[in-house]
């Protein structure tokens, strides 16, 4: 049974010959240390791929297949880009009006200094460019990338955020889209039935994909996704979507990576196949027990804290709780790390939970 193999068998609910698949994230702690030119000797002229290889174990592959599905914009949009030191000035124009973004670059990643849209006029031309999107699937690429991965892992990839995490992560910030929910509640009201109803393209080019396994890609912290919001907007998307994706016979789960004790009671109201990245203590405020008996027997993804892979933190507890996760969860289990080593994390960490992993199943 390959990686790929005992992937798609999770999923599917199939035997599984008590092993326990294997699959971190190490995407970050790989790329910022190639680019600081800090990788351990042994994996300085390694290829990613060959990280995972030669660490023995599986990839969760979206930035594999994220590309093949394609969301672009229409044409009538023009896009502009102004450079000022750190800050780069993003002037989205179109029919109905320009959205502004202003990013600020950092050593390794950017972060946003102004969300496109701040007031009821933005929304409107927010809503106007969801319309107007395209959205297909790459099949040739597809191909290319099922080559690349091979046997590591099957095809997956995680979808745009749901409405509220849309608002807050990428469209109106946190202050900006929570605010907007009292003083402005008709205008977010109608952008979130855009978010809502423009997200069906999506929906029905995924149903129609050679794709098994669908993330819903949210980002979900309790502080920006309360109870009551989420169960007034996000609760009742979900379980549509998945609806529609369990029809066409997808396997799903969403993307919880932030405080969520709040939130795990409605857990097995979703209709989740599984759930990915749950934070467990000390970075978030939910124990593995609790998360245990929140699920039930849907699949947890990941679940050993990312502290663990610190050189500053005890063997003991990484072996600890990589035991407890295979005894919690296993066989509903894609064992990984909450969500993803560290940068500055111990990498031969992830070669020891290989070890542990590889004394399960036959």
């Amino acid at each position: 049974m390959t990686f790929k193999d005992l992937h798609l068998a999770v999923f599917r609910r199939e035997p599984t010959n008590g092993r326990v698949l294997w699959q971190p994230r190490i995407e970050h702690w790989y790329e910022t240390n190639k680019a600081q030119g800090t990788l351990p000797e042994r994996y300085r002229d390694l290829s990613l791929l060959d990280v995972f290889d030669d660490l023995g174990c599986s990839v969760r592959p979206y930035w594999a297949f994220n590309d093949c599905l394609r969301i672009e914009d229409s044409e009538d949009l023009v896009r502009e880009e102004v450079e000022e030191g750190p800050l780069t000035t993003i002037t989205e124009k179109t029919p109905a009006g320009c959205l502004v973004t202003v990013m600020e670059r950092a050593t390794q990643s950017w972060h946003t200094r102004k969300y496109p849209v701040v007031t009821p006029a933005d929304m409107k031309v927010m809503e106007w460019r969801l319309r107007n999107r395209r959205i297909w699937f790459d099949r040739g690429l597809f191909e290319e990338r099922c080559t690349e991965i091979g046997d590591r892992a099957a095809p997956c990839v995680f979808i745009s955020r749901i409405n509220l995490l849309r608002l807050v992560i990428e469209f109106m910030g946190f202050e900006v889209s929570l605010t907007a929910f009292y003083t402005m509640p008709d205008e977010v009201e109608t952008l979130i039935r855009t978010i809502n109803e423009t997200d069906d393209a999506l929906l029905d080019v995924v149903c129609a994909s050679p794709l098994e396994i669908i993330n819903f890609g949210d980002n979900v912290h309790q502080a920006f996704c309360p109870p009551n919001l989420f169960k007034q907007w996000v609760l009742p998307e979900y379980i549509r979507r998945n609806e529609r994706l369990h029809a066409a016979g997808k396997k799903t789960y969403p993307h919880w990576d932030g405080d969520c004790a709040q939130l795990l009671p409605y857990a097995q109201d979703c209709g989740f196949d599984g759930f990915e990245a749950i934070t467990p203590v000390p970075q978030g405020d939910v124990s593995l027990e609790q998360v245990r008996d929140a699920l039930d027997d849907r699949i947890m993804l990941d679940g050993i804290p990312c502290t663990d892979f610190l050189r500053t933190e005890s063997i003991d507890s990484l072996v600890t709780n990589t035991r407890k996760c295979i005894e919690y969860f296993a066989p509903n289990l894609v064992l990984g790390i909450s969500d993803e080593i560290s940068p500055v994390g111990d990498i031969e960490r992830v070669r020891l939970v290989s070890e542990i992993v590889a004394e399960y199943g036959n």
